[in-house]
């Protein structure tokens, strides 16, 4: 989420490396100590680069930079337009434009009937299951949601009794859930927040517990991607949700256990984003105590959390704490064929992906990005860790790692083919 404040906007004028830093640094509420811990480098360093003391470091630093700082774009922290390259903020999908429209116009006539809940929910899970099992899964949810959601909002507003209109905002919530998904990472941050505080809204209204859970969980990550400053909101949102949650548990369905296992995870990430290694891997284990009392098959349709999960989330607990070695161990014992949902799965290949990369195994981190590649060519294409990978092994030193990059980043749209 973006927030007005005083702090000078490093793209108005001319400014170095170092100042660019500084600034984007701050923005994120980092100081220069967190900074060099995220990148390995000491404080001093950190502070010898903003001032102009030491020379703008090499492709390989300003690229890990990049990735923890969370910048949208890598002219953004190196001034040169030649660098313009989409890190976080991923190309305007070209279906945005009607998503967009459908979100904001709100249907305040009944000129027409709406659809049955038992229609409405149909459609939702189609939807669900389309998002999971196509590798275009963009595409498939951008020509679905602008009905579905004008659909949605017409069977609130058409609701008869108190308990249809729960309903109908429980549905209504659900789509804005699925729609966060794909307007994730698009070049539309005011967007985003809209549909994740409709979702709020909605899921609230609903009083459902599963729907209230599915909106916190992605409001939390709304917040927690937007940089250190959000983390606590981030945390808030989460472990107020779990309380509410909580009670509920011991005669709990499979979907709210699930919820809960998924949130109490989204609590260790975030605390593996600040370098909390005891707390991240004490909310990994408590989340891994939910998931066990899942039946072996399940798979939440939303976050797919199961029992299965609990591997990939391993390897991106030990991957935001800058553990290469563990991370790795994690990857090999995770079984990713085991995830069903391609956009999923392609997420965690790029986690192991960052993985390699930290434990000085580019190859293998290639490799793993190339399968991403296959189950789900728009997951990586919108992933910044991924880009940040491709485009340094694009200046290796070695011809072979240099080509398979290359070709990799052609894929991507980082490079003319």
């Amino acid at each position: 989420m973006t927030f007005q404040d005083a702090t000078p906007d490093p793209y108005a004028d001319p400014l170095v490396f170092g100042q660019r830093l500084q600034i984007l640094r701050t923005r994120k509420g980092m100081t220069r100590d967190q900074l060099a811990g995220l990148i390995g480098k000491s404080g001093s360093w950190v502070k010898g680069v903003e001032t102009g003391r030491l020379r703008t470091p090499k492709l390989e630093v300003i690229l890990r930079i990049a990735e923890v700082l969370r910048v949208r774009d890598l002219s953004d922290l190196t001034g040169s337009q030649s660098m313009h390259v989409d890190l976080f903020t991923g190309p305007g999908h070209p279906r945005l434009a009607a998503v967009k429209a459908a979100v904001d116009v709100y249907p305040l006539t009944t000129q027409r009937e709406a659809s049955p809940a038992a229609h409405l929910q149909a459609r939702l899970f189609r939807a669900w299951k389309a998002r999971h099992s196509a590798p275009n899964h963009r595409e498939v949810l951008g020509a679905l949601l602008p009905e579905l959601i004008q659909d949605a909002q017409l069977a609130v507003r058409q609701s008869d009794t108190v308990l249809d209109r729960r309903a109908a905002q429980a549905i209504l919530a659900e789509v804005y859930s699925l729609t966060q998904f794909f307007v994730a990472y698009q070049p539309d941050a005011p967007l985003l927040w809209r549909v994740a505080e409709r979702g709020l809204i909605a899921a609230q209204e609903s009083e459902d517990p599963h729907a209230i859970g599915v909106a916190a969980w992605l409001a939390a990550q709304a917040h927690r991607d937007s940089g250190p400053a959000h983390f606590d909101a981030a945390d808030a949102v989460n472990l107020e949700t779990l309380n509410y949650l909580e009670p509920l548990l011991p005669s709990a369905s499979d979907d709210v256990l699930a919820i809960a296992g998924a949130l109490t995870f989204e609590a260790g990430y975030t605390a593996a984003r600040r370098g909390e290694t005891g707390t991240a891997w004490r909310y990994w284990d408590k989340a891994r105590e939910m998931a066990a009392r899942l039946p072996e098959d399940y798979y939440h349709p939303v976050t797919s959390f199961s029992r299965a999960i609990m591997g990939a989330h391993a390897v991106t607990v030990a991957v935001e704490l800058h553990q290469g070695g563990e991370s790795v161990r994690q990857a090999a014992a995770a079984d990713a064929v085991a995830i069903p949902s391609r956009p999923r799965r392609a997420r965690h290949r790029i986690e192991e992906a960052r993985g390699y990369q930290l434990d000085g195994q580019p190859d293998a981190a290639l490799a793993t990005l190339n399968q991403a590649h296959e189950a789900a060519p728009e997951t990586i294409k919108y992933n910044g860790f991924a880009k940040c990978i491709v485009l340094e092994e694009a200046e290796s030193k070695s011809p072979a790692r240099r080509r398979r990059a290359s070709e990799l980043a052609v894929k991507l749209g980082l490079l003319a083919a």
